[in-house]
């Protein structure tokens, strides 16, 4: 649908008009008078004919380019169609492990191992593109926390940032409480009606100034709602120099308090030993914290006030380049002119020819 927004600005089309009308003329207009002995000079004019033609054109281009300009400063602009706005009123916060175990390749994705990291983000990219209408936020950690990205409705942000996280940044240890402690200081002051934080680690707490249980009783007291993830096989095959062994990449992770952050907060502690696993996490999430939205909705707005306004411009510029070349030819000597010099400068010759030949 097409409208503008500012209509009443049309209201000044008569502008110029009336600003013709009321002010005065310029000074001296109507008393300097031109007296000629004759007017065989100025037959030309007469001759012509289009003066008053060439005067009502001016006029019409210029108030063409009036309304123009008008239409352009009326912001005109193309209205779409309503299209929802996905609002929860959910804060989702992730927390995602950045220490040196991570490194770990006990994963496969496209039949290629790769490390834990990587799966995490490659599961948690789909995960993240399927909560609209949520508020996301990213918390990496390491030995430290620190926030990566703040609660946003964009995914995109969230998701590409995600991808650009490398293992090490924070520190080659866990600080698995100052994580939630970060969580819950950023998510306490926040008005909406349900607060979640996914902390996904392969790890136990080895750094960091509080406690995770403690942390998980703040937690819990700001309202907010901890899932915990531990990352990691069960199972894996070194090759030794006496052949291969099976050992426990996942001996470090301590499922245990991350099962009491769960409990303690009203969440669930999964457990992620493969890509299969983290996928079905993401799936239970998304039953456990819908992604329902409210009918909010908005239309699109276009603005299209640069053709009026380009229109405008043209047309001005075409009035200036035929005024300046009317001036260029007012200018020169005119014709009629130039031929009445030549016919006097003619009789005078013959004149002065007959008063020689007298003489002699």
């Amino acid at each position: 649908m097409f409208e503008f927004e500012w209509p009443w600005l049309f209201t000044l089309l008569p502008l110029p008009w009336l600003v013709r009308r009321l002010l005065p003329p310029a000074a001296g207009a109507g008393g300097a008078r031109l007296r000629v002995p004759d007017l065989a000079d100025f037959r030309v004019l007469a001759a012509g004919g289009n003066a008053v033609a060439t005067s009502r054109w001016r006029l019409a281009v210029a108030a063409l380019a009036w309304l123009a300009l008008l239409g352009a400063a009326a912001r005109p602009q193309w209205i779409g169609e309503p299209v929802e706005v996905p609002v929860t009123g959910r804060d989702l916060m992730l927390a995602v492990d950045l220490s040196e175990s991570m490194r770990e390749t006990d994963f496969v994705i496209n039949s290629r191992p790769v490390d834990r990291l990587t799966a995490t983000k490659v599961v948690a990219r789909e995960f993240i593109e399927r909560r609209a209408g949520d508020r996301l936020g990213l918390i990496l950690f390491g030995q430290q926390a620190y926030l990566h990205v703040p609660l946003t409705f964009d995914r995109d942000t969230v998701r590409q940032l995600l991808d650009e996280a490398v293992i090490g940044i924070a520190g080659r240890q866990t600080a698995i409480g100052d994580a939630l402690g970060l969580a819950v200081k950023r998510l306490r002051e926040e008005d909406t009606t349900h607060k979640v934080l996914i902390l996904m680690t392969d790890g136990r707490n080895t750094a960091g100034e509080i406690d995770p249980l403690r942390a998980a009783e703040l937690a819990a007291e700001a309202g907010l709602t901890v899932y915990t993830i531990g990352i990691g096989a069960d199972e894996a095959v070194q090759r030794g120099f006496f052949g291969s062994i099976r050992v426990n990449p996942s001996s470090d992770l301590d499922e245990q308090t991350l099962e009491a952050i769960a409990q303690q907060t009203g969440g669930r502690y999964f457990r992620a030993r493969d890509t299969q696993e983290f996928e079905a996490i993401y799936d239970e999430l998304d039953r456990l914290e819908p992604a329902e939205h409210s009918g909010e909705h908005f239309r699109p707005r276009r603005a299209l006030f640069y053709w009026p306004l380009g229109i405008a411009l043209a047309l001005f510029s075409a009035m200036l380049a035929v005024r300046g070349g009317g001036r260029r030819d007012a200018t020169g000597p005119h014709p009629a002119a130039t031929n009445t010099a030549s016919t006097n400068k003619t009789a005078t010759a013959a004149h002065d020819a007959a008063a020689a030949a007298e003489v002699r």
